[in-house]
């Protein structure tokens, strides 16, 4: 892991207590595409559960991880695929 996976995964652990946390850099898979870096950590796929999202909708939750990591969105992260759920969602 390195320092951008690091923060998003504490930024998300912070913000909304995860029963469920996973972060992926998907970023070699993306060699050769826009906004890819050689170094690495711009594009992820992530999934969280959260009591957090329990009755908010899905654009609402989108828009709530974009601002708990708008410094990461910003900067460094390119792309970002994010799964979010309440608890006991598939």
């Amino acid at each position: 892991m390195g320092a951008v996976t690091d923060a998003i995964r504490d930024k998300l652990t912070k913000t909304f207590a995860p029963v469920r946390l996973e972060v992926v850099d998907d970023s070699d898979r993306h060699h050769g595409h826009a906004g890819h870096r050689g170094g690495g950590e711009s594009h992820f796929n992530v999934v969280i559960e959260a009591a957090a999202f329990t009755g908010v909708n899905r654009v609402q939750r989108q828009r709530m991880i974009n601002s708990a990591l708008a410094e990461e969105l910003a900067g460094p992260v390119h792309a970002l695929s994010v799964k979010v759920l309440a608890p006991g969602e598939a």
